[in-house]
């Protein structure tokens, strides 16, 4: 067998055992997945609490603006 064919074997033996690995259904338990979504929830419900930089609202007033130019003429 040439270097070749024998890398080209490994790496086909490789991904066909990785896709079996990912074919399976992962399970989590109702406590594992209980903590995972209030950790997720309190990390995201912080972040939706900070307030919109200026920039950031005054690209969404351009927008707006255009939008509104845009509606207006049609």
């Amino acid at each position: 067998m040439t270097v070749d064919k024998g890398n080209k074997l490994a790496r086909t033996t490789l991904e066909a055992s990785v896709n079996d690995k990912l074919a399976t259904d992962p399970k989590l338990d109702s406590g594992s997945q209980k903590r995972i979504g209030d950790q997720l929830r309190a990390m995201y419900d912080e972040l939706m609490q900070q307030p919109v930089p200026d920039r950031f609202r005054e690209l969404l007033d351009q927008l707006d603006k255009k939008n509104g130019a845009k509606e207006g003429s049609q």
